[in-house]
């Protein structure tokens, strides 16, 4: 319990925030006498070592905080040490009774409203939002390009549809069963605004419900089709077994103020903007007078407009590679400079979806995130990658540089058709008189790299934050120290068992679409696949909640199921979606409880909202893909299908259980492989943490304390198929607005920062949009032109860069690699 509450009472409110981001110009009233009191005027020395030593205590938890100013710990050094009484308060209230993190103070107000969340308004919109983006993502995924509906794109339709219903509706009371209720409660107010976006998000924040993926592959390659009972209940366990482990772990990923989750700032900050339309204070904001409202629409409107050049008119803007364009079919050039299927040594874009496609946007993390992600680019992607290309380690001759695709050894793409039964099993015979798997050489390296990244992060998490774990599940009822869950106290929780009980029903059920289905999926593999998600759940969670960076288990459970249950792919994508997907699920459920506490829903209105909309969601995606791919789309899933709904997801995730599934990592990875040597990745990420913490224990106040061993092996853990320029352009942006605009302009930083990313990304995603719908489905091309021709005709964006090619596969003799396999 904080001082605070213990002298003034744990009733009283604390004094709302002055900062510049709870779009709030109120002042606080000079009579207030919580203020008059916390100025410490009529404190007693008792009081001020009591104030002390809770300070202490707050400096000792977020020793390892790498979102802790150093200011502060200075400020609290120094207050402590001169026992300066009102030093000592005025940070109480600055760490207690507001977040101590300027980016949450900046986007989340730290009072709480009295109004209406459970209304018809707020579940009527929310389900009709959630039938129509589930049932359009699960559509559009099967389509390359796909248009994916984000939960800021909800949140921007929800709220004129709001407003509407508000204007149209009748406000009269009805009743019904003997409960009176109204269509119209009032305004429509943010709470009802957060509790849409969350329903909304609970697949949209993946784009689908990753089991959909499996049920393509299904489908669409092997010809299976289980049922609509296996379907849904495969979509539905997924998808609510990460749910109840999210409600689980939610005291150490949820209620503590560390577990900032940045991207959530995003939605809370667009709340404020669409609800709070009153100007800002410029003696706060650098001058700035505009209200965030209105900066908001200025900046999506001018990203809608402008993604009509890289994305349509002008696509050299895309990928600024002006080296590839003077030297097309220079295959070194291409290779260094490329920013297709090259390491991007010039990483220039004006292409806002190349800065944003796989690590989001770039406003989001904080720096030390976004520096640790660029060291491993750096490391890994430039040196490593180049040494270990040129040096023909891996065949790197024979092969491109960077590309998502596997070879076989006359350097053209591995058919898997060549080593295949007619039960969809290994050939044996036919593999070795076939070919190896070949990778390009990014492809092999973030193999390695996710090996490394699978190891650092529980060495990092056991080194770094151990103990302060621990002391949060013993004293979770009594650490008050986020204000914004010290006013959730007021809502009755959810019960611990709730979430229990969900997930170990979840498991039950799982076991029977496993079981009882001919998946070839052992039971006890399953079980495996659950602890991986179990164990890994928290480490990633840390990371995720402080950074905003999740860290992926999909190379680790394609590792593992391909060891334990060699031969069987259907059993290797299971696997792979009980032990990846429900910890990914799980923590997308996480950041959404977050974002409930941040705009202080109740937590059973959240549950109600998240379990109902998840299982309506689920339903709907699967009805959408029985309707697409039971005929109503011609040839779908073929490669040459004439709108393009040729499945991109589902044939990655079948080439991926042909790979995993059949050829193996034993095949790939064991001694006397190819790719053995990657194995050393796993100490590699194991000794790293230890390296890091033993530098920041010895010089704790040096950099090395803000060293993330799991960001700089897998926080570019996407590429391939993202390639250096998406992460190297992301970080320099990332750098301007989260390092130099953060320190030198944070009035501004803290009042549009965010608002600023929502502008960029709601006016691509409807740019996006307008273009597939208006430009790709009626199958339109941009005019022939310069910007056009120059962007298309080299080697980089053909990926046909490789110093020595096969153009000859069938002569005899034209193979590379080992002779025997």
């Amino acid at each position: 319990m904080s001082f605070f509450t213990k002298r003034f009472g744990k009733n009283a409110s604390p004094v709302r925030s002055e900062d510049l981001g709870s779009g709030s110009n109120e002042d606080v009233k000079e009579k207030d006498p919580v203020a008059i009191k916390a100025s410490g005027a009529d404190l007693t020395p008792g009081d001020e070592l009591e104030t002390a030593a809770q300070l202490k205590a707050i400096k000792k938890k977020h020793e390892w905080d790498p979102n802790f100013a150093e200011d502060l710990v200075d400020n609290i050094d120094e207050a402590t040490q001169q026992h300066d009484i009102g030093g000592e308060v005025r940070l109480v209230d600055e760490l207690i009774e507001n977040s101590p993190y300027p980016e949450v103070r900046g986007a989340v107000r730290n009072y709480d409203e009295d109004v209406p969340v459970n209304t018809v308004r707020a579940w009527v919109l929310g389900m009709l939002l959630t039938t129509i983006a589930s049932g359009l993502n699960a559509l559009f995924a099967l389509r390359q390009p796909a248009i994916t509906i984000t939960s800021l794109t909800v949140q921007l339709v929800a709220y004129p549809l709001g407003v509407a219903w508000y204007q149209a509706m009748p406000k009269r009371k009805f009743r019904l069963f003997g409960k009176s209720f109204t269509l119209n409660n009032g305004p429509f107010n943010m709470k009802e605004h957060t509790i849409i976006v969350v329903m909304a998000n609970v697949n949209v924040a993946g784009g689908v419900a990753y089991a959909t993926d499996t049920l393509t592959a299904q489908r669409g390659f092997y010809g299976q089709n289980f049922g609509w009972g296996f379907n849904i209940l495969l979509c539905i366990t997924t998808q609510m077994m990460g749910y109840g482990l999210a409600g689980i772990f939610r005291r150490v990923l949820v209620w503590p103020a560390a577990m900032i989750w940045p991207t959530t700032l995003i939605n809370t900050a667009l709340f404020y903007s669409l609800h709070d339309k009153s100007e800002t204070d410029p003696a706060k904001c650098n001058g700035w007078r505009i209200s965030r409202y209105k900066y908001f629409f200025i900046v999506f409107t001018c990203s809608f407009c402008w993604y009509w050049f890289p994305g349509f008119i002008a696509p050299f803007l895309s990928v600024f590679a002006f080296a590839v364009w003077i030297r097309p079919n220079n295959v070194v050039v291409n290779q260094l400079f490329g920013g297709w299927t090259g390491v991007s040594l010039l990483p220039i874009t004006f292409d806002w979806t190349q800065i944003t496609a796989y690590a989001y946007s770039p406003l989001i993390p904080p720096w030390h995130a976004i520096s640790n992600t660029l060291i491993g680019c750096v490391i890994f992607w430039w040196i490593t990658t180049i040494g270990v290309h040129y040096t023909n380690t891996w065949y790197g001759n024979y092969l491109p540089m960077s590309d998502s695709q596997a070879y076989d050894n006359t350097g053209n793409l591995y058919n898997v058709t060549n080593i295949l039964t007619p039960n969809y099993t290994l050939d044996l015979d036919a593999y070795k008189a076939y070919s190896p798997l070949f990778l390009s050489t990014t492809f092999a390296l973030t193999y390695g790299l996710s090996f490394a990244a699978i190891a650092a992060v529980i060495v990092q998490t056991a080194l770094f934050h151990g103990g302060d774990l621990w002391k949060r599940v013993r004293n979770i009822r009594t650490d008050d120290e986020d204000v914004h869950l010290r006013m959730m106290r007021k809502y009755k929780d959810v019960p611990q068992w709730w979430y229990a009980a969900m997930f170990i029903i979840m498991i039950g059920i799982s076991l029977g679409v496993c079981l009882g289905y001919p998946t070839n999926m052992h039971w006890w593999a399953f079980f495996i696949s659950i602890i991986i998600s179990i164990i890994w759940f928290v480490p990633i969670g840390l990371i995720q909640g402080m950074t905003s960076i999740q860290l992926g288990l999909n190379v680790f459970t394609e590792f593992i199921t391909g060891y334990i249950q060699p031969g069987r792919p259907v059993a290797m994508m299971l696997f792979k979606t009980y032990g990846y997907i429900t910890m990914a699920q799980g923590l997308y459920f996480t950041q959404d409880l977050k974002l409930g506490q941040y705009m202080k829903i109740p937590w059973r209105s959240m549950f109600m909202a998240q379990t109902i909309a998840t299982i309506w969601a689920c339903i709907v995606q699967v009805a959408v893909l029985e309707w697409a791919l039971g005929g109503a789309i011609v040839d779908v899933c073929t490669e040459h299908q004439v709108n393009k709904f040729n499945c991109p997801n589902g044939r990655v995730f079948f080439n991926a259980s042909v790979i995993w599934g059949l050829i193996g990592p034993q095949r790939i990875f064991s001694p006397g492989s190819i790719y053995a040597n990657l194995q050393w990745f796993w100490m590699a990420g194991a000794l790293a943490p230890v390296l890091f913490y033993a530098l920041a224990r010895a010089f704790p106040r040096a950099p090395f304390r803000y060293l993330s061993a799991p960001l700089i092996f897998g926080g570019s853990g996407d590429i391939p198929p993202a390639t250096p320029l998406n992460y190297l352009a992301w970080g320099i942006v990332g750098y301007v607005f989260n390092k130099h605009i953060r320190n030198k302009y944070r009035g501004w930083w803290m009042r549009f920062n965010y608002i600023t990313s929502a502008g960029l990304d709601t006016g691509l995603a409807i740019c996006t949009i307008v273009i597939i719908l208006t430009v790709n489905l009626t199958n339109t091309s941009m005019p022939s032109w310069w910007g056009v021709s120059v962007a298309n005709n080299n080697m980089d964006n053909l990926d046909t860069a490789v110093k020595i090619p096969n153009p000859n596969p069938t002569a005899p003799g034209r193979f590379f690699g080992p002779t025997v396999w």
